[in-house]
Parts: structure tokens; sequence; C-alpha cells
């Protein structure tokens, strides 16, 4: 996921997680629409997977994979979805998304203060939701590896990739 903390180190941060096989969600929510289409191009053109954070429109116009949190109706595209506690899981669920984000797992700089909810709380979180759950907040490559085969479809981050 990126976000406008990253500053210069976004475009290393894409190449990155594109040659680690990775998808990257651009979520720079702030950016005026032409940036957030600037990165959405480079995250295509670096070859990984592309998702853009609730601008449905940009999603569909530039290619996306799927759209992350939508505005209203995601439309033809697959969507996914952020999971923060369960009535958001049980929301999830209802709506199926393609899969959900459940966070944070750990302290992270992007949430700063909020309590994190912890492996279990989380893993209980995922699967309320019935869908592919990938791991995010505080989670770095360290932390991702050990949860993978632990109910986990996979890992995401902002600082992991920095």
């Amino acid at each position: 996921m990126t976000d406008e903390r990253m500053g210069d180190a976004l475009g290393a941060a894409i190449a990155r997680a594109a040659a680690a096989g990775a998808g990257v969600i651009v979520r720079h929510h702030g950016a005026p629409a032409v940036e957030r289409r600037r990165i959405a191009n480079a995250v295509i053109a670096s070859g990984a997977l592309l998702g853009v954070s609730r601008d449905r429109d940009l999603a569909a116009d530039v290619g996306a994979a799927l759209v992350h949190n939508p505005e209203g109706d995601p439309g033809v595209l697959p969507f996914s979805l952020s999971v923060h506690d369960e009535g958001e899981a049980r929301a999830a669920a209802h709506r199926s998304p393609a899969l959900v984000f459940v966070s944070p797992l750990f302290a992270t700089r992007s949430h700063a203060g909020a309590p994190a909810l912890g492996e279990e709380a989380a893993r209980r979180l995922a699967l309320l939701t019935g869908r592919p759950a990938y791991a995010l907040g505080g989670v770095d490559r360290n932390r991702g590896e050990k949860l993978m085969g632990d109910g986990w479809a996979g890992w995401a981050g902002i600082d992991a990739w920095l």
C-alpha cells in the first residue's frame, strides 16, 4: 500500500514490491487525481498488480485489478475491503469482496495510537469474513513470513517496502 509519507522513496518501493511479485494498492488519498493516476501508471509499468483505493473510476480507467474500499458501488471491478473490527468483518462477509485486509495486527505509524488487534483477534476477524485475508498493520517482511501458513492469504505493508 502506498501513502503520502513514502515521499521520494515511492518509486524504489514500487520497484521492490514488483520484484517480490507483490501487488501495489495506490492509497494516496490526499493527492490530486493527476498524481494518483501517475502513481497508478508507474505501478503498471513496474509489472506489479495494481489496486486503487476508493476511486472506482480511476481504477477502471487505468486497468487496475481491483478497487480497495470503493466509494459506493464497485461496478464490475473486483474489490477489497479493510477490516478493523467485528462489525466491519460481518459487513465484509455480507458484501463478498475478493479479499480483505485485516488491520492493524501490530502497532503501526499509519494508524498511530490505534490499538493493535494482535494475531489471535485478527485471525478471528479474518475467519468471520469468509474471504481470503491479508494481514496488515505493523507487518514487515519478517512478521509477514511468520504469519504465512497460519490461515492468511498473504500480508501487506506500507513501511515494509521503505
